[in-house]
């Protein structure tokens, strides 16, 4: 998995990094860290890497990490920390927004390198000139009893550590309050698509959407298309299998855009067409080979869609419906595709005349799992709001697509620079938006478009826009806050803020022991020091952010009784995991 973070080379193997950490050693007081380092991927020649530092003395203004290879091994590219290497000595030291650390917090990196054979992992690190033992030289007044780890495993994205000295007073009235008692939807979750007509993503691609480390994305839906032609349904099994294995609790979505075109009134795959309705059975049955053809390939598909955008016709595979054929077809036949749920019906604009007819017919109704549709130009329509009826019958609404890059720049290569304005605001201002207004809609899960491209969460390699495939891309980390940290079971849960909060848009969720908040903040004015109160005691509180100049950055968090407090910066969204 070749991560990536827009840095530029300085010279030979030195290099420049960007994000924000949080260590802590004091000038003359207690000293102490631990160094957790993990090879994230490794392939012929090269290898990714993340470095998780553990503060355990007091507060550091500025830090430098330091190590030797033994194997010949180089840095090539990193992010959120600035590296050079002499010879077998590396360096790494804080950016501008990231120097000062608290006690107790944990500051993360991330690299990529060459290795000529071996790759062994470092035998020490030192912090400022200390040696990291996992322990602290105590002063007069040692800090609270250190851990031996970080607080992030590799199973987990680096987090910052409890605070666990509280202060000695209440932090004071509460900004933001979390009220458990009322809930809404249950999150299925946040992905992507895979490629529906070209290749598939590569296991380390597949690693970096799907993973739950540092940098990756933790996503937790995947998109896949259902070809009319069986013979190329193998294509993404290798990338479906890995998002299966590798990542936790990942769901996957299969959608056909055509039947075979001899089942079609125009006998064309493209083109919209009309599926015969003498055909009907043929097409459940063809449904219903692709899901246990998947499911021996060790893919079960938890979701297929009847079809995508019943309602658009384009001169490419498509296939057109309108909602009474579509009741009829899953009254009818939608029993015979089995081992999983069927959705209906991915209409562009999420246009109810395709799904009501299903939803007030008790035979269909029950025959389907879910009710899918499309962004493109669903908030113009008034759309973007709960579906009362699908609320009414229980059935999760799922935002399955939406493409949106207008700040294409006539060809420039924007997208690979991840401090481009212009790329971050239409991340923060469109795509983090809708997200936050579909979480406010009651629905269950947000999908993009392809998670492999330029625009997209990784880059695609397409010279022309500056991307290195594979490489997490600044949209992918703004994603993130959402994907990574709201997992699938969650349910999200009611709120209320002060007026301070005003500014900040916010959605709270609750599961797997934690209270969750996506906090998005979409004006020019930081929100400083801003008091979240849970619901019971914060055993422990991470906070992450992602804005023009972080990518998903651990930050300081202050915890007292039931109390966290976090500063919010400008024009960024940032997520606050709160454990209980």
């Amino acid at each position: 998995m070749r991560k990536w973070k827009g840095l530029a080379v300085l010279t030979g193997t030195a290099l420049l990094g960007s994000a924000a950490v949080a260590v802590a050693l004091p000038a003359a007081a207690a000293a102490g860290c631990a160094v957790k380092y993990t090879v994230t991927s490794q392939w012929q020649g090269g290898f990714g890497a993340d470095v998780a530092v553990t503060n355990l003395g007091d507060p550091l203004t500025a830090w430098t990490l330091t190590w030797s290879y033994s194997a010949g091994q180089n840095v090539t590219q990193a992010w959120n920390a600035t590296v050079t290497q002499s010879g077998a000595a590396v360096t790494a030291k804080n950016v501008s927004y990231n120097g000062a650390v608290a006690t107790n917090s944990t500051v993360s990196f991330g690299f990529n390198g060459s290795s000529p054979g071996s790759n062994p992992a470092p035998a020490t690190f030192a912090v400022n000139g200390v040696t990291c033992t996992g322990g602290t030289t105590p002063s007069t007044s040692p800090s609270a009893s250190p851990s031996t780890s970080p607080s992030a495993s590799p199973s987990t994205s680096p987090s910052a550590s409890p605070s666990t000295s509280p202060s000695t007073g209440p932090a004071g009235p509460a900004d933001i309050t979390v009220n458990s008692a009322t809930k809404y939807q249950t999150v299925d979750g946040f992905g992507a698509a895979v490629s529906i007509w070209g290749g598939a993503w590569s296991t380390a691609e597949t690693q970096t959407l799907v993973g739950l480390g540092a940098n990756q994305l933790g996503l937790s839906i995947v998109r896949t298309g259902v070809s009319p032609v069986s013979g190329e349904w193998g294509t993404q099994v290798n990338a479906l299998k890995t998002a299966k294995s590798y990542g936790s609790g990942v769901k996957i979505l299969a959608s056909p855009w055509t039947a075979p075109a001899a089942w079609k009134t125009n006998n064309s795959r493209t083109n919209g067409g009309k599926l015969k309705t003498d055909y009907y059975d043929d097409y459940a049955g063809h449904l219903n080979s692709y899901v246990q053809y998947m499911r021996g390939q060790g893919v079960p598909i938890d979701v297929t869609s009847v079809q995508n955008e019943p309602d658009w016709h384009p001169d490419y595979d498509s296939m057109d419906w309108n909602g009474t054929e579509l009741r009829n077809f899953v009254r009818d036949q939608g029993a015979k595709v089995q081992n999983t749920r069927l959705m209906v019906a991915e209409a562009v604009n999420l246009n109810y005349n395709f799904s009501d007819p299903t939803l007030n017919d008790a035979t269909a109704r029950n025959n389907i799992g879910y009710i899918g549709g499309h962004l493109y130009g669903t908030e113009d329509s008034g759309r973007l709001k709960p579906y009362s009826l699908a609320d009414q019958y229980n059935k999760p609404v799922w935002m399955t697509e939406w493409n949106f890059h207008e700040a294409d720049g006539s060809g420039s290569n924007i997208w690979g620079n991840p401090a481009n304005q212009t790329v971050w605001n239409e991340t923060l201002d469109d795509i983090m938006r809708t997200v936050h207004k579909s979480m406010e809609s009651n629905w269950s899960a947000y999908i993009w478009w392809y998670g492999k491209r330029y625009y997209s969460f990784i880059g695609d390699g397409e010279s022309a826009f500056g991307t290195t495939a594979g490489a997490p891309l600044k949209r992918g980390y703004a994603f993130s806050q959402y994907s990574k940290y709201v997992r699938p079971g969650y349910q999200r849960v009611a709120l209320t803020k002060s007026s301070k909060a005003a500014p900040l848009e916010v959605t709270a969720y609750q599961g797997g022991g934690k209270v969750t908040l996506v906090l998005l903040n979409r004006s020019t004015s930081a929100v400083t020091n801003a008091v979240v109160q849970a619901p019971q005691n914060v055993a422990r509180a991470e906070h992450y952010v992602t804005s023009v100049n972080a990518n998903a950055a651990s930050q300081p968090v202050s915890v007292n009784g039931g109390q966290a407090t976090v500063n919010v910066p400008a024009r960024s969204i940032s997520t606050l995991v709160i454990t209980l």
